[in-house]
């Protein structure tokens, strides 16, 4: 049987190193066959590209709690993580991991179930799962319920590498309220480990980096802020070449001045886009309940009664044109820390963030004209 080829002309290509001016991508049975000037014959079905668009490789956001209506913490199941998929694929996320807010054993036992059910089903997107609590610090709970944090016992490794290689586990913890042992025990089970909602100090910080730990989830939120004599989580990321860091580019929860003084520190090399969206991107309500708390939408912020932020309604195409155009990333840069860098943290880099011959066709497409629906 012949193989089924596709191909897509673009304006403006992105790689995963550089953008590419005119470029037709070829691919044969879904993986990439040839990258040629944009007026070469394809031999096939062509889909030309707006001229607004930049064709990318498959965006990656490894902290997704919601979308499409639905928050993974209230539908702990393969349809749930699948509605989630579905809802940020329309924003060009292609591949995610679905996150866990703090939450019971039992729940995370549920949580990492259903995103082997659904990798074992094929749905489009899931790489794993992200587990954000509950071993978290009181002082900086954010919006996790202060009474779902929990002291962690030797059984709770077992319980978060459960997943195994079936799929990858990312863990958020605070490295101050783990016993000594228990990062690296996880780090040698196959977990990533990062950092958040925490009051560590330095020193906390660099003992947890002995052990493995290897990020920050959500830069400057729910954590200890940089000081002149005691550097704090912020700090550590900033100075440290080994740790990445996530970010949420959306003008709200990092105020875009600190967002650049943090980028020019930490490099497109280690800086990760994530939306930390929650149910309000790509459905049509603007409000869902979080843990018995109605939580709305409003001038593109999610806020409580009180008016306090409540994650994000952030989808990833708007991130990466906000990183460009407020936070001091180039285009190119801004869409390697929304694919190639996501996928060397995730250790994906051999399959992931790049476009070229012999990788499978998995495409993002970013529209610069793009504005988020009210």
């Amino acid at each position: 049987m012949a193989a089924a080829r596709q191909a897509w002309r673009a304006k403006r290509l992105f790689d995963g190193a550089e953008i590419l001016n005119d470029r037709l991508v070829v691919a044969e049975d879904g993986v990439v066959s040839a990258m040629l000037p944009a007026d070469a014959t394809a031999d096939c079905a062509v889909e030309d590209l707006p001229d607004d668009a930049v064709l990318a490789p498959g965006f990656i956001d490894i902290q997704v709690n919601g979308g499409g209506g639905v928050m993974l913490n209230d539908s702990l199941s393969a349809e749930g993580i699948a509605t989630i998929c579905a809802a940020h694929a329309r924003f060009g996320t292609r591949f995610l991991l679905p996150t866990l807010i703090s939450a019971s054993r039992a729940d995370i036992a549920r949580a990492i179930a259903a995103a082997r059910e659904a990798i074992a089903q094929g749905v489009p997107g899931v790489l794993g799962v992200h587990i954000e609590g509950p071993f978290i610090n009181p002082a900086r709970n954010g919006a996790h319920p202060l009474g779902n944090l929990l002291r962690p016992e030797p059984a709770d490794i077992d319980l978060l590498a459960s997943l195994g290689p079936t799929g990858v586990t990312l863990v958020t913890l605070a490295p101050e309220v783990v016993p000594p042992g228990f990062i690296r025990a996880l780090v040698e089970r196959g977990v990533r480990v990062c950092a958040g909602h925490s009051n560590a100090s330095a020193e906390d910080m660099t003992r947890a980096r002995a052990e493995g730990l290897s990020g920050v989830t959500h830069l400057f939120n729910a954590m200890s802020q940089l000081g002149s004599r005691e550097p704090g989580m912020v700090g550590a990321a900033m100075s440290d070449p080994g740790l990445s860091a996530g970010i949420i580019a959306d003008g709200h929860h990092v105020a875009w001045p600190s967002f650049q003084a943090a980028f020019r520190a930490i490099g497109p090399q280690r800086m990760m886009l994530v939306t930390d969206a929650m149910a309000t991107i790509g459905a049509r309500r603007d409000a869902f309940v979080l843990f018995g708390e109605t939580i709305r939408a409003r001038e593109g912020r999610l806020v409580n009664a009180e008016g306090r932020l409540a994650g994000a309604h952030l989808d990833m195409n708007t991130a990466i044109l906000n990183a460009h155009r407020h936070g001091g990333a180039t285009l190119a840069e801004a869409l390697a820390m929304a694919s190639t860098v996501p996928a060397a943290y995730l250790g994906l880099s051999d399959s992931h963030g790049r476009i070229t011959p012999g990788r499978k066709a998995i495409f993002s497409v970013l529209r610069t004209a793009f504005r988020l629906p009210s």
